[in-house]
Formats: C-alpha cells, sequence, structure tokens
C-alpha cells in the first residue's frame, strides 16, 4: 500500500485533510497518511515567512518530506498546492509515485495567483466587501450550515507564505509530460469553477481526470468518496 501524503491550499493547513484521512483508515486499514504544513500554516503559524519565494516554500514542504520516512508516495495537492506539486516534481521527482491534483490551480506563466482569482472574483477592486459571504460562497456552497458555520471559523489563522510567493509569475510545466498524475475535478466548485479545472489540468499535463459532484472542500464534504479516489489511484 502506497504512503499517501496531503498539502493543503491558500488559507488552511494541514488540518484541513483529518476527515480525509480518517476515511482512507477506515477503507484500507494500516494506510500511511501524513499531512503537512508550509511556513505560517498550521503547526508552523510561528514561523518568519518574509522574503520567502515560491522556491522557498517548496524547499520547506521537499525538506519535510525527504526527512518523514514515507517512501515514493502519493502526493495529494488541493488549490494552491498547484503550484508546488510542479516544484516537488522539478526538483525531488524521486520522493513522488504520483501526483494527485485536488481542484489546484495552476496559473499561467506570466500571471500570479491574484491575477487569476480577481479575473472571476474580482479581487482587489476597491469596492467593499462581505468577505465573510465571499469565503462561505467560494468553499462552503455544499455544506450544511453547521459544517459551514465550523469550517469558517477555522479560517484566518493560516496564511499562505509570502507576498513573494502569491506575486510568482514565472510558472513552467514543460517537465511534467512524463509524470503520473491525475486531477480530481470538483463540480460544485466555486471558487475554481470547473472550466477552470479543466484547464488547469491540461497545464498540468495529467493523464487522468476523475469528476467528483463536490465544491471546492471537497475532502471536508465528500471525505470517503475522495479517499475512494485516491486509493484508486495508488494502485
Amino acid at each position: 500500500m502506497s504512503s499517501f501524503v496531503f498539502l493543503h491550499g491558500g488559507g488552511q493547513g494541514g488540518w484541513v485533510w483529518a476527515d480525509t484521512m480518517a476515511a482512507l483508515g477506515q477503507q484500507a486499514g494500516g494506510v500511511r497518511a501524513k499531512a503537512f504544513d508550509l511556513p505560517g500554516c498550521g503547526d508552523k503559524r510561528g514561523l518568519d515567512t518574509l522574503g520567502l519565494t515560491v522556491r522557498d516554500v517548496a524547499g520547506h514542504f521537499i525538506d519535510d518530506l525527504a526527512a518523514s520516512g514515507l517512501g515514493r508516495c502519493v502526493l495529494v495537492g488541493h488549490s494552491n498546492a498547484g503550484t508546488i506539486l510542479p516544484l516537488v516534481a522539478e526538483l525531488r521527482p524521486d520522493l513522488v509515485q504520483r501526483y494527485v491534483y485536488v481542484s489546484c490551480i495552476a496559473p499561467p506563466p506570466g500571471q500570479d495567483i491574484r491575477a487569476v482569482m480577481s479575473s472571476r472574483h474580482a479581487l482587489g477592486d476597491g469596492a467593499p466587501v462581505d468577505m465573510g459571504a465571499r469565503l462561505r460562497g467560494m468553499f462552503c456552497n455544499d455544506m450544511g450550515e453547521a459544517q459551514a458555520t465550523a469550517f469558517l471559523a477555522k479560517l484566518g489563522h493560516d496564511h499562505w507564505p509570502t507576498v513573494q510567493a502569491l506575486s510568482e509569475t514565472g510558472w513552467r510545466y514543460d517537465h511534467l509530460q512524463n509524470t503520473a498524475a491525475s486531477y480530481v475535478v470538483c463540480l460544485q466548485d466555486q471558487a475554481l469553477p470547473p472550466a477552470w479545472q479543466e484547464e488547469f489540468a491540461a497545464r498540468l499535463q495529467v493523464r487522468r481526470r476523475v469528476y467528483i459532484d463536490a465544491g471546492h472542500q471537497v475532502m471536508n464534504t465528500r471525505p470517503h468518496g475522495l479517499a475512494e479516489i485516491l486509493l484508486r489511484d495508488a494502485i
């Protein structure tokens, strides 16, 4: 059985994967799974992230992965982690057996993450914004009221590292052509709509696309469905 390693997206930490890791354990006893935190997030909230580039951030993750002793893993990333997984494939492909992108962003060369998101969500346009309503609409559209309230209460404590990382525009994907990779398209996603995900999947050169009827936080709303997909991909 493969080891599974999970990497969170922006504004979240490794905690977001707890439901899916529990589902994996129930479906495949003895499976090894670990979620890591990037600098500024989860257990690493206190780290100084000033000046870190996206390659620095990837380096922190690679160091943790190499030290974990998990061997060649199935590396599962969500949302903003789509900017980190290609760097792992470039810098330490020996650590990963397969990549699984779960509703991951893959900005085109020349654009940063904020520019991509602003094209849909009008971020940074200067108009007054009800951030609670915006976050609820983007992340919680397939959650019940109690789950949405509990999830939103966890946001705001984790910060994707640095302005430098968010301002990165020098993306490259040519080296991904021969990687074993899947993309999980979330059909109810309001943060990264399905049409965007299809575009990102093509840019990431994945060999397989899997579709699930869930929103952006599929790991929380459909943990068993996602676990089934991950176990199939590990074969």
